[in-house]
């Protein structure tokens, strides 16, 4: 089972809100400030992300067993913690990334 959560658009522009991210070497956006999950995010010089990430909106779901979503899927940017409780992975869908997230239980 598959919950949206956000949409990720890809800027060069600097935008309202900005939250640095150095660890991640990434500038973003809060995306539950809006009803709709939209997130804007804009990438550092040395960010060592896909093209494909950094120039493509991408669409990001919550899943329950992210290996288990990952099986026979085109990885791009393979399964690791931004976040204490979150992993995520990026696969790609038809010439699109995509965003899976698995949220840790307490």
């Amino acid at each position: 089972m598959m919950k949206f959560n956000h949409l990720g658009i890809p800027t060069n522009e600097w935008f309202e809100g900005e939250i640095d991210l150095p660890h991640l070497k990434m500038t973003v956006s809060d995306h539950e400030n809006n009803p709709f999950g939209i997130q804007w995010m804009r990438f550092w010089e040395d960010a060592p992300y896909p093209e494909l990430v950094k120039t493509v909106p991408h669409v990001a779901f919550e899943v329950e067993n992210l290996t288990k979503e990952l099986e026979g899927k085109k990885v791009i940017i393979e399964p690791n913690t931004p976040s204490e409780r979150l992993t995520v992975a990026f696969i790609e869908v038809n010439g699109a990334p995509v965003e899976l997230m698995e949220y840790r239980k307490i």
